[in-house]
This record gives structure tokens, C-alpha cells and sequence, in this order.
């Protein structure tokens, strides 16, 4: 009995990065699809378990700055509002 192999237009663990296309050329349910392959691929490697040590540093930093009063937090529409201006 002959063995079919079918290629399927889908993003699995087989892909390589040759096969893939650009990304503004793919459909918004491939540009999900591929989204979803890649979190589900994160996830299971446990990549995103704990922060990396220099980002921990990098907020007791920042929090110990605010609470010297060297630093302070703007609120979204704030920081909306700032980047609208530079856009």
C-alpha cells in the first residue's frame, strides 16, 4: 500500500522559516495561526515560568527610583497621548 503526503498550508512543527511568508502578506487567520503556533511553542518550553534576572533588577530599580522621588509613572492615556504627539 502507497503512502499520500499531503502538504498542508498550516504552521506546525515541521515549518521552516524558509516556508513561512511575509508577514504582511498572510491572511489575518494565518498571522493568528502562526501567532498561536509560536505562544503555544513558548509556553510549553516554559520560557515565560520567571523574568530573567536583569529584568527583576531593573524594576526594584525603577521602584526604588519612584519611591525617592527621582521617578514617577504617567497613566496610560498619558502615555498615549505622548506617543500620538511623537507619531
Amino acid at each position: 500500500m502507497a503512502t499520500k503526503v499531503v502538504a498542508a498550508p498550516c504552521y506546525t512543527s515541521f515549518m521552516t522559516v524558509q516556508t513561512i511568508p511575509k508577514i504582511d502578506e498572510m491572511t489575518a487567520a494565518q498571522q493568528i495561526e502562526l501567532m498561536e503556533a509560536l505562544w503555544k511553542n513558548m509556553s510549553e518550553r516554559n520560557l515565560n515560568s520567571e523574568p530573567p534576572d536583569w529584568h527583576r533588577q531593573y524594576l526594584e530599580d525603577r521602584e526604588k527610583a519612584v519611591a525617592e522621588g527621582k521617578d514617577s509613572f504617567i497613566s496610560l492615556d498619558e502615555f498615549e497621548a505622548d506617543l500620538r504627539k511623537e507619531l
